[in-house]
This record gives C-alpha cells, sequence and structure tokens, in this order.
C-alpha cells in the first residue's frame, strides 16, 4: 500500500480556502503567494501546487468555500423573499472578503456551489415565477452586477477609514468647480458604507422585475 502523507491531510480544498483567506484578511490580497500559503499549512509547495496549479484555481477554491455558506432555500418559498435572502446573503460574503474581490477582478464567478446555491436556482424560481428565459437572465444579471458592484466599491469592514479618506478627498476639491461635492458632504459620505442602500436597491430591482406585479 502507498504510504498516506500528512501533508494531504493539511491540503484538502476547504484547509486550502480557509487559510488562503486568513492570509488576505492578515496582510491584504500582496500577502497571498503560494509560498506564503504553503508555508502556512506547513506543506511543500509542490504538495500546494497539485491541489491547485495557479491563482486562479486557488482564488476558485476560496470562491467556492465561500459560496457553500449560500443559504437553501425552502421549496415553494415567494420569489421575492427567496431573491431577496440569496442576493443579500451573497452580497454579505463578498462584503467581508474585499481582498478577494481585489485578487479576483474580472475573473468570472463560476464556482460549482455558487452556480448550484444561487445561478441555477435562482434562474430556476424566476422560470416558474412566469417569467420568459430572458426575463429571467436579465433580472439575474441586473441583480448580480448591483451586489458585486456595491460589495467591491468600498471597503465594508472599515467604514470610518472608508468615510475619512472619502472626507479628505472630497473637502480637497475646488468648491467652485464642485459645488454639490463639496458642499453636501455630511450627506454623501455615511451613504458610502451604508448597507441600506444596497438593500433598497436590490428590493427596488426585485419589486421591478416580480411577474406579480404590474408594471405598466
Amino acid at each position: 500500500m502507498p504510504r498516506h502523507s500528512p501533508s494531504l491531510d493539511r491540503a484538502t480544498p476547504d484547509r486550502i480556502a480557509e487559510t488562503a483567506l486568513l492570509l488576505v484578511d492578515e496582510g491584504g490580497p500582496e500577502a497571498l503567494t503560494f509560498r506564503a500559503l504553503a508555508a502556512r499549512l506547513e506543506i511543500s509547495l509542490a504538495s500546494l501546487q497539485r491541489r491547485c496549479t495557479d491563482l486562479a484555481g486557488l482564488l476558485d477554491l476560496c470562491t467556492d468555500h465561500l459560496a457553500a455558506r449560500l443559504p437553501e432555500i425552502a421549496p415553494g418559498t415567494d420569489w421575492a423573499t427567496a431573491t431577496e435572502t440569496r442576493f443579500a446573503a451573497l452580497y454579505r460574503l463578498l462584503a467581508d472578503r474585499p481582498g478577494l474581490l481585489a485578487l479576483r477582478g474580472s475573473r468570472p464567478w463560476l464556482s460549482p456551489n455558487l452556480l448550484a446555491r444561487l445561478v441555477e436556482p435562482q434562474l430556476a424560481d424566476s422560470l416558474a415565477a412566469g417569467m420568459t428565459p430572458e426575463e429571467a437572465f436579465a433580472a439575474y444579471r441586473r441583480m448580480y452586477l448591483l451586489t458585486l458592484g456595491s460589495a467591491s466599491f468600498v471597503d465594508h469592514r472599515d467604514p470610518k477609514s472608508t468615510g475619512a479618506a472619502a472626507r479628505t478627498a472630497l473637502a480637497a476639491l475646488d468648491p467652485e468647480t464642485f459645488p454639490v461635492l463639496t458642499g453636501h458632504l455630511a450627506s454623501i459620505v455615511p451613504t458610502l458604507t451604508d448597507h441600506e442602500v444596497y438593500y433598497g436597491a436590490l428590493r427596488q430591482l426585485i419589486h421591478a422585475a416580480d411577474p406579480r406585479h404590474d408594471h405598466q
């Protein structure tokens, strides 16, 4: 029988993802390197690369690990309630991981758990609610883009620093050229990290797309 390698136990997909996300949380996106991750896992670089050959593969592991936390919606749940539950959960996951968002950049979010817990059931529910395939895909796309953009626009984990940086930048503008931006700092800055801005926009999209409503 081949010898069992303890390093393989330390290099399970979940353990790799958890450790990679911890490195990013601790030191930012630049802290995630294969050498640093292998050292933290106490495995060889070769063992790590057998599990995920490149950065794209590593980020896919991280995405899939997080997506496993997305809720499974009970059959028969009202379409609007199910839709808000799914996308709000995705928003919370992404807003808590700004480093991962920065690393993924424009790479598609197509992990198995994301497809199984968000994309497929959301589209299936939309079709069952009476949407055409075109309407279902368009509604999903709008809500997905809203969620991704709202989560990645600012670092929601540090609202005070985000607000202070925005206030400093806006206050430095020429009031004659930018009278609205410089004259309404007290109203503008809090909205940057206000989660209700996202939730309100999401509910508006859901209401507009809900096939039970007459939108004429």
